[in-house]
C-alpha cells in the first residue's frame, strides 16, 4: 500500500571503491526501513540541500545529489569523497507507504583525506567486500545488484 497523497523522498547512495573493494554499512535494528540489514551509505534530499544556496543559473541548482551524498558520506562513515559516477537508480514504497527514488553514485575516499571510518549512531557495523564476498551479507534486497552493476562498469573500463 502506498499514500498517494506524499510526495516522493529522493535518497542517494554511494558504492565507495577502496582498492577494489566495496563498503557496506549495517543498519541499527531500530530503523524503520531495512532495520538490521546491510547497505550503503547515502540519505534522503532536503529541501535545504539547495534552497539555502546561491543557485548556479536563474532558476536551477547543479550538482545537489552529489551535494546530498557527500554531507551524508561525511555524517555516516566520516569520509570525504569525490568521483561521482552514476551507478542505478530504483524505487520502492517504503513501509510507512512513502514512495522512494533512490540513485546509486559510485565514489572514492577524496585524495589526502582520511581513509578512517567513523560511524553515526544509526549504523552498527561496516565491512569491506569484494562482489564475491558481499554475498555473505544480509544485504536489502536490491543493493548486491547495485554492486554487480559497478563490478561490471569497472571490468568494461579496464578491458
Amino acid at each position: 500500500m502506498y499514500n498517494k497523497n506524499l510526495t516522493h523522498y529522493i535518497v542517494v547512495t554511494g558504492v565507495l571503491i577502496k582498492d577494489g573493494k566495496y563498503l557496506i554499512v549495517k543498519r541499527a535494528d531500530w530503523e524503520k526501513a531495512f532495520p538490521s540489514k546491510w547497505t550503503l551509505p547515502g540519505g534522503k534530499l532536503e529541501i535545504s540541500d539547495y534552497v539555502l544556496r546561491k543557485k548556479d543559473t536563474t532558476d536551477h541548482w547543479y550538482n545537489v545529489l552529489e551535494d546530498v551524498l557527500k554531507r551524508e558520506m561525511l555524517e555516516e562513515v566520516g569520509l570525504d569523497v569525490e568521483n561521482f559516477g552514476y551507478v542505478a537508480s530504483m524505487v520502492y514504497i517504503r513501509p510507512d507507504g512513502i514512495p522512494c527514488v533512490i540513485v546509486n553514485l559510485s565514489v572514492s575516499i577524496k585524495e589526502g583525506t582520511s581513509n578512517g571510518i567513523s560511524l553515526c549512531k544509526a549504523l552498527t557495523d561496516f565491512a569491506w567486500v569484494d562482489i564475491e564476498e558481499a554475498k555473505n551479507y544480509d544485504l536489502i534486497e536490491g543493493i548486491y545488484g547495485e554492486l554487480e552493476l559497478l563490478d561490471k562498469q569497472l571490468k568494461q573500463r579496464t578491458n
